[in-house]
C-alpha cells in the first residue's frame, strides 16, 4: 500500500510539472489572398461545411478547446494540428502550386469519400464536423468539380 501511495504521488507531482511545458498555440495571420474559402469564393454553405469540419487542424485559424490546456493532451492537439497542416493548410492555399493543389484536391475527395476525415476522435468533441452523407457529397462535388474545371 505504501509503494501506491509512493507511486500515486509522484504521478500527480509529474503530472502537475507537466502542465508548466508550453506548447505554441498561436495561430499565424490569415492572408483572405491565399485562403482557400476566400480566395475560391466559396459557396457559404460549403465555405461552413469546410471550416467546421476542416480548418481547425488544416488552417491557421485552428480554434483550441479548453481541454487543449491541459498536458499531455495539449501535446497531442498540438501535434495532430501541426500534422494537418503539413499536409493541407486552407489558409496558405493561394501559395501552393497547380500539381499540389490538384493532389491535395484528390486527397481531400478520397479522405472526405471514405469518411478518414474528419478523424472519428475529432467529431466526437465537435458535433459540427459530424458531416452527413449529403454534406459529404457536397464536399466532394465541389472538389471534383474545381478538379474538372482546373479552377483550383
Amino acid at each position: 500500500m505504501k509503494t501506491v501511495k509512493k507511486i500515486l504521488f509522484w504521478a500527480l507531482v509529474v503530472f502537475a510539472l507537466i502542465q508548466f511545458i508550453p506548447v505554441d498555440k498561436v495561430n499565424q495571420p490569415v492572408n483572405p489572398a491565399v485562403n482557400f474559402v476566400d480566395a475560391k469564393k466559396t459557396p457559404e454553405k460549403i465555405g461552413n461545411l469546410i471550416k467546421g469540419a476542416c480548418y481547425d487542424c488544416h488552417s491557421n485559424e485552428t480554434v483550441y478547446p479548453k481541454y487543449a490546456q491541459i498536458a499531455p493532451v495539449s501535446w497531442s492537439i498540438k501535434s495532430h494540428v501541426n500534422e494537418g497542416r503539413e499536409h493541407l493548410n486552407f489558409s496558405v492555399w493561394g501559395n501552393y502550386n497547380k500539381e499540389l493543389k490538384e493532389s491535395m484536391l484528390s486527397k481531400s475527395i478520397q479522405t472526405v469519400q471514405s469518411k478518414a476525415m474528419p478523424m472519428p476522435g475529432y467529431i466526437v468533441y465537435h458535433k459540427k464536423a459530424n458531416l452527413t452523407d449529403a454534406e459529404r457529397a457536397l464536399l466532394v462535388h465541389y472538389f471534383e468539380e474545381m478538379l474538372k474545371s482546373k479552377s483550383y
